[in-house]
């Protein structure tokens, strides 16, 4: 089978899948042995934005060829750092409102220095081709981990957009302009399952069924949490908003909000779809709290006390009972199985051990 883990974008919300991995990798390292890390039993590791940092932090490797960070670090990163990268204006009044809208609308909400400094630091020259999950790229794709991870999330209105370019070794060069991938794909994981198709399943394509492909991958995508249905925006307040109130709105960005939402949910819809309709739903885990409120569901509030919330809300999350999106309304229910979060990630542990002990038989 093919192992896929996939983490949306969603800011200072990456704490919430963090504590997801840092639970996961624990039950692997009861059953791999301590050096068990995430890296070692996915084969395709896709992650957006906020995603797209942990991604790095799980594959990237260290001086030792070791993943530069376990999950159980993840956390503490976002603690350390997020206030630096989402610096708070401390006029809690109505200069300070003016300000920032001002600041939505003339530019960048944050310049971005810390990230760039960060993560240059952290990766320095490492490419794509030399992360642990060993991405298939030609040159001009082998993009610095670095590069990637301030172009993923430079969420627009945020943090500025990131251009760079690569050459490969005769000489080409190939030009690269971009911003958050949240506007496209802030849930990648239909992007990982397409990768898959081109990587693995190619020249198998007229000798297997649609049935078969699915049945061979084994996908874990995280969310980074929502705002609760009845928190999101009134029609009745927002039929009446122009230009300036849909990029900014009492600290919220409505247009970017709407955006991640729909893409996240629209890619669990159909990914959820593909997998019920060929019978062989339980190959797909989607784990996502849809019931954030107040600066818990924003992207940069990154205070010390909604920080630690993030943290409280990604360990009773894995308390939740497993939950699944209903095809007919598009939220999230409970399964009906008395099974929590928890229990079906140890499960889910289980068949990764078991499907890399497979790999390495062969």
């Amino acid at each position: 089978m093919v192992t896929v883990l996939s983490i949306d974008g969603g800011g200072i919300r990456g704490i919430i899948p963090g504590i997801i991995l840092g639970f996961l990798e624990s039950k692997l390292q009861e059953l791999d042995g301590p050096n068990a890390r995430i890296a070692n039993y996915f084969d395709i590791v896709a992650g957006t934005s906020t995603g797209g940092l942990v991604t790095a932090m799980l594959t990237a490797p260290d001086k030792e060829n070791r993943p530069m960070y376990a999950a159980k670090d993840i956390t503490n990163f976002y603690l350390e750092h997020s206030p630096k990268i989402f610096p708070q204006n401390k006029h809690k009044n109505f200069v300070g409102s003016m300000t920032n809208l001002f600041g939505a609308v003339m530019g960048p909400k944050y310049n971005g220095k810390y990230l760039r400094s960060l993560t240059d630091g952290l990766l320095g020259n490492l490419t794509l081709k030399q992360t642990l999950t060993d991405a298939k790229l030609n040159d001009l794709k082998n993009a610095r981990l670095a590069d990637v991870c301030i172009s993923t999330s430079a969420a627009p209105t945020f943090l500025p957009a990131h251009y760079f370019e690569t050459k490969d070794a005769s000489g080409n060069t190939l030009s690269f302009n971009l911003i958050d991938g949240g506007v496209a794909a802030n849930n990648p994981t239909m992007m990982a399952i397409s990768q898959i198709f081109k990587e693995r399943f190619k020249n198998e394509f007229m000798s297997i069924r649609a049935m078969d492909y699915s049945k061979r991958m084994l996908v874990l995508s995280l969310g980074t949490g929502a705002a609760k249905h009845e928190e999101k925006y009134s029609t009745t307040v927002a039929s009446k908003w122009g230009l300036v109130n849909w990029l900014y709105d009492n600290g919220a960005t409505p247009l970017l909000d709407v955006y991640g939402d729909a893409s996240s949910d629209m890619v669990d819809f159909h990914v959820s779809t593909l997998f019920q309709a060929l019978g062989c739903k339980n190959n797909y885990l989607r784990i996502q709290d849809d019931t954030l409120t107040g600066d818990a569901s924003t992207v940069d509030i990154a205070t010390k006390e909604n920080l630690q919330r993030l943290v409280e809300i990604g360990k009773e999350l894995l308390k939740k009972p497993v939950s699944r999106v209903n095809l007919d309304t598009g939220r999230y229910e409970e399964i009906g199985r008395e099974c929590t979060n928890e229990e079906v990630l140890s499960y889910f542990a289980k068949l990764l051990v078991e499907e890399r002990k497979l790999q390495q038989d062969n």
